[in-house]
Parts: C-alpha cells; structure tokens; sequence
C-alpha cells in the first residue's frame, strides 16, 4: 500500500475511533496528528458524541480542542455546511433523542435553522412545555410546515378513497371550491370581459360533479395522547383535519389522558390541534369511550375510531363494557393500535383480542389504509 492511501486510511480510522485512539495511532509511521485531515469534522462529531461519555469519564460540556469553543448555533452551522442533508437529519434527531440538546429547541435563531421533518415536529411536541414566547412562535411555523406537506401526501388519497374521482365532463351542483371547474368557468365566461376597464366579469360558476354522493356520516375519532402514541396522535390530528373538510362526513376528534379533551372544534387547523396536546400521564380509556358514546347521533351511520395501545389505567372490564356498548348500538368500531406508516405497534394483545372478539376491527394500519376503509363502509 502506497504511504498517501496508508495515511489517508489511518485518518478515517481517527475520526471514526475519535480522540482517545490517537496514542495508539501515532504509533505508526503514516500517522500524525499535526498532518490530520479532519480536524474540523472531528471537532463536531466530537462535540455531540463525546456526551456518550458523561462527565465523570472525562467529557467536559464545552467539548472541543480547536481554536475556540463550539457553541449549539455554530456546531448546527458547521453540520449543515459540511455533512448531506441526511446526515445533518441524522445527527439533529441524535442530538434531540439521545443527548437532550434542548437548547435546538429553546433558542430561537437555533431552532429555525433545522430542518422542518417528522423527528423535529415530535421533539417540539414533546418538549414545547419549555419553549417561551418568540420561540413558541417559531415551533408553530415548523409544525405547520410539517403538517401541511403531510397533509398534501395525505389528501389527494384520502379524496379518491371516501368522495369518488371527479367527473370533469359533467355539471356539477356541489358547490364547493374544491369542485369549482376553473377552465369551463373562463371559457363560459369570455363573453364578459370589460375592454375598457381591463378586467373579467364572471356571473356565472361552473362545478366538477363528483361520481357519487353521500348522506353524511359521522366518524368519531377517540385518541390516546400517551408518549408512546405519538406518531399516532399526528396522523390522527392531520387525517381528523382532512375528514372536516369533505362533505360527505362530519368529524369529532377527541383526546384523551385520564382527562377528555374535545377538539372538533378546532378542525379547520390541525397545528393548534397539535400544539393542545399534552403527551404523557395516565390513560384513562374507559372515559375517553363514555364521552365518544355522547357524540353519537345516527349509530348506524357512525365510525367509532379509537386510537390507542390499549394499556388502560383503570379496571379494564370497564373499558370492555363501554366498547360493547359501542359495538352493540349499531356502530362501526376500529380499535387502531397505531396509526403511522411505521407498522411498528406495541400494545397490549389480550385486549385487541377481547375487543376482536366482540366484534370490533382491530388493527394497525397507514393512513391510507383508513381512508380506503372508511372509503368501503360509506359507499
């Protein structure tokens, strides 16, 4: 091996094994520490990982043996300057999850530097508690960037599953802006354009007919806001927001912990839905179900959605006895034990079961396999 590829080598083995394997390394006669290439690199990587450490091993806060100090707003600086966008992704959620740099979050020039994503939308959830004033204000703008691109991914299936496909070649008369047929509406439309004044006069509006109508029906949705239901609150939250706006249903969200929070009246903006939600504390399921059994006007023509991993605070027979309440009044009952596009979901078996058994549709599924089922019972 040429002398140029051995050092090279043992640079990237030094900036892999980090600062203490340097005694080893100089040991050989391609390494130097004067002649490392990776100096600026090691610095940054060794600001976020040498917290593996913990202080009593030698890891000292403010990391670093380069000319000055880093800072949190310099060390995101040079990771976004320096790695892809993957990595920086990579290395923003380790260093939110795994070593609690809060200050990302509680600094406002700081946060806004980040990269708006799912992992930066459930740490500000997560610790929005602690964010002040402008901050706040920030967090909101990122939540709801987040949000919209997922509600964007989400509402074209979510259409096509529960309203039908638009005919675009016959006349509507659901007046909505979603079915507004722009080009028939310019071209029926030409004949009044005002030369003089440069402008164009519509008075008339043409509409998309959708292939099928609906009679309205209710979706119920009931969910666990516990830490381990994260994802599944966010989906909920965008998916509630999408259904709220189609004609053909009339929504209700609710949370819950071991109190019942009702928030179909805040349907229209799914990040001041999100940012009311207090993840954590105790789960009190039973309740949450009681309160949904309220909202019930037409059981028959009801999807009750209950969102939760099932590990219920209080006697469970209570919330097996609510269930078939809600099961016998006529209902469609869909136990979700997660709802996300992981499909990882930890909840407790027995009661999926029980609750299957009693005739309930037990799953964890993506979102766009909820509005495919909810698309099948309405029609």
């Amino acid at each position: 091996m040429e002398p140029h590829l051995s050092r090279e080598a043992l640079n990237r083995w030094r900036l892999l094994l980090g600062s203490h394997a340097e005694e080893s390394l100089q040991s050989s006669e391609h390494f130097s520490s004067q002649d490392f290439s990776y100096q600026e690199l090691d610095s940054i990587l060794d600001y976020l990982y040498s917290r593996e450490y913990g202080e009593d091993q030698g890891y000292r806060k403010e990391g670093g043996r380069g000319d000055s100090q880093l800072t949190v707003p310099t060390w995101l600086g040079k990771v976004r300057k320096l790695f892809p966008k993957k990595t920086v992704e990579i290395l923003e959620k380790q260093a939110l999850d795994r070593y609690g740099m809060t200050e990302l979050l509680t600094d406002k020039k700081v946060l806004e530097k980040l990269e708006p994503n799912m992992t930066l939308l459930k740490n500000i959830l997560q610790f929005k508690g602690r964010m002040k004033g402008e901050v706040v204000k920030s967090a909101k703008e990122i939540v709801r960037q987040v949000v919209e691109d997922l509600r964007r991914k989400l509402e074209s299936e979510v259409q096509t599953s529960i309203v039908g496909k638009r005919n675009r070649h016959r006349r509507g008369y659901t007046k909505t802006m979603r079915n507004l047929d722009v080009h028939k509406t310019i071209r029926k439309n030409l004949k009044n354009y005002d030369r003089k004044k440069n402008r164009f006069v519509i008075d008339e509006l043409y509409f998309h007919s959708n292939i099928q109508h609906h009679n309205k029906w209710n979706v119920v949705i009931v969910v666990d806001e516990s830490g381990s239901m994260m994802d599944s609150v966010i989906y909920s939250a965008v998916m509630a927001s999408i259904f709220y706006k189609l004609a053909a249903l009339k929504t209700h969200l609710v949370i819950f912990d071991t109190k019942v929070v009702d928030l179909s009246n805040r349907l229209d903006d799914p990040v001041d839905v999100l940012m009311s939600v207090q993840l954590g504390g105790g789960t009190h399921i039973a309740q949450a179900l009681k309160y949904g059994k309220s909202l019930l006007e037409n059981p028959a023509k009801t999807i009750f959605i209950l969102v939760s991993d099932l590990e219920e605070g209080y006697p469970i027979k209570e919330m097996y006895r609510q269930s078939k309440e809600i099961i016998d009044s006529g209902c469609k009952f869909l136990v979700l034990t997660a709802l996300d596009f992981n499909g990882n979901a930890t909840y407790n078996k027995h009661a999926a079961r029980v609750l299957a058994d009693m005739g309930a549709n037990v799953a964890a599924i993506t979102p766009n396999e909820l509005s495919q089922w909810i698309g099948k019972i309405i029609k």
